[in-house]
């Protein structure tokens, strides 16, 4: 019988632990209305991809384009203030 083994090492032996420290759960919850705006964006984007926009398809999509933005303001403002880890 013939022994298999490994002929090169792990690759994941010897890592740091891959949770997020708090700092980075920090930034996470100070982008959370970004990434809840952009994913209310993509249901939109996604619901037109197999039919055409009609007028209230239109308008959902300039709202939740102009939340997008709203949002990234408001995100970028408290990283200009210092507010963001």
């Amino acid at each position: 019988m013939k022994l298999i083994v490994a002929v090169q090492e792990a690759v994941t032996d010897g890592l740091p632990a891959a949770e997020p420290s708090w700092r980075e759960l920090h930034a996470i919850e100070l982008e959370r209305p970004l990434i809840d705006a952009e994913m209310d964006l993509l249901d939109v984007q996604i619901s037109l991809l197999d039919r055409p926009a009609s007028e209230l398809d239109q308008r959902r999509l300039r709202r939740a384009a102009n939340k997008v933005l709203a949002a990234r303001r408001t995100v970028a403002n408290r990283l200009g203030t210092g507010d963001a880890a």
